[in-house]
């Protein structure tokens, strides 16, 4: 009988935590034995050193990255009255943040090669916003699969439209657009810390990263109830913090996550050689930027039948994401969409599957994937 292939994982958060075991044992006993749980030293070390290695002059954590992006559309004055321009492909959170604070999402529609926001198409709706639609006032950029949105041009429609650009960074920490961060290049940034990521919790997690001072003071009073003296609120805020516990766990990671990067980037290397011989096309990269490989994506319209020939020679595959926001059903219907209607983002959810990518696939599963892309 033929013995049938080790299974090869998606993604594999507990390898992460083994990679790192005893620095992160080390750093859990010592955040537990200092007797502070929330909002100590262990946060406000690992916000410092957070902005340090980003390229920004502050940080600040709290519970979750949709929480992220919700503390960072109030601390624009975002809310009722409001529209934010978004994609529909990308991770639910980006639009349920935006209507959290009481805001419009409208979905622009994607780049097919590179499946981010299409500055062609978000053009045309800043200059001729859909009917009905309160006044668009700001923008977020989903940085997606590790990769940069064309931040160029975004960015250049943010500046000439006098509306601030939200970076979602939650799957590029440690990409780059020309040489700087992203994360660095918008008003304000947001990263999920949830334990996929590149920079990934052992639970959950969030950061905001701006230069703007006075932004971060306020970021930091609205995620605990809007207080800047204790127990008196000076801004309706809310309750999300980044605990003590995760952040001794997470500095522990940040350390370690240049180097993960580039395995990441070592692994995408050698299915790009794979792929050489088939007639899958390895991800699009643009110039001048890096990838770190949140996700390695391909696309095929016989994508059913590939995952499962792959899953027969023991490789995991994942979709991110198979139902674009605007056709879930709580969003289907009542969400506005940009003119194009979002036929890429449809096509692109019919037809991506992510391969196996975490930085501690070791070589002789790096090797079973690309002799599996080779024979299906």
């Amino acid at each position: 009988m033929t013995q049938s292939p080790m299974m090869v994982p998606q993604a594999n958060p507990g390898a992460g935590y083994l990679a790192l075991k005893p620095e992160i044992d080390a750093a859990v006993t010592r955040a537990l034995a200092s007797g502070w749980y929330i909002l100590g030293a262990e946060g406000r070390a690992f916000e410092t050193e957070f902005a340090a290695w980003l390229g920004t002059s502050r940080a600040i954590g709290c519970g979750n990255g949709t929480d992220a992006l919700a503390l960072a559309l109030r601390a624009l004055n975002i809310g009722p009255g409001a529209a934010v321009a978004t994609v529909s492909h990308t991770a639910v959170a980006t639009v349920a943040a935006i209507e959290m604070t009481g805001a419009t999402p409208i979905l622009i529609d994607i780049d097919p090669l590179h499946y981010t926001m299409d500055p062609a198409e978000l053009a045309e709706v800043l200059a001729h916003p859909p009917e009905g639609l309160p006044p668009i006032r700001a923008i977020i950029a989903v940085h997606l699969y590790g990769q940069p949105a064309d931040l160029a041009a975004i960015s250049a429609l943010a500046q000439q439209h006098n509306i601030p650009l939200i970076e979602d960074c939650s799957q590029a920490h440690g990409a780059t657009w020309h040489g700087s961060k992203v994360g660095t290049l918008g008003a304000v940034s947001c990263f999920s810390l949830y334990p996929t990521k590149n920079l990934g919790a052992l639970g959950d997690g969030g950061v905001i990263a701006t230069n703007d001072a006075t932004m971060a003071d306020n970021l930091a009073a609205l995620r605990q109830y809007g207080w800047k003296t204790h127990y008196v609120s000076d801004a309706v805020g809310v309750n999300s913090r980044l605990d003590e516990l995760q952040a001794a766990i997470l500095r522990v990671k940040l350390a370690h996550l240049d180097a993960q990067n580039h395995r990441r980037q070592q692994i995408a290397a050698l299915y790009d050689a794979a792929l050489a011989s088939t007639s899958l096309t390895p991800p699009a990269r643009r110039a001048d930027t890096t990838h770190v490989f949140h996700q390695y994506v391909l696309r095929s319209p016989n994508r059913a039948d590939l995952q499962a020939r792959l899953r027969a020679q023991g490789v995991a595959t994942g979709i991110h994401y198979p139902v674009p926001v605007h056709r879930q059903s709580a969003y289907e219907g009542r969400i506005a969409l940009g003119p194009a209607g979002c036929v890429e983002t449809e096509r692109a959810a019919a037809t991506v599957f992510s391969l196996p990518m975490f930085p501690q696939l070791t070589d002789d599963q790096t090797a079973q994937v690309a002799a599996a892309l080779q024979s299906v």
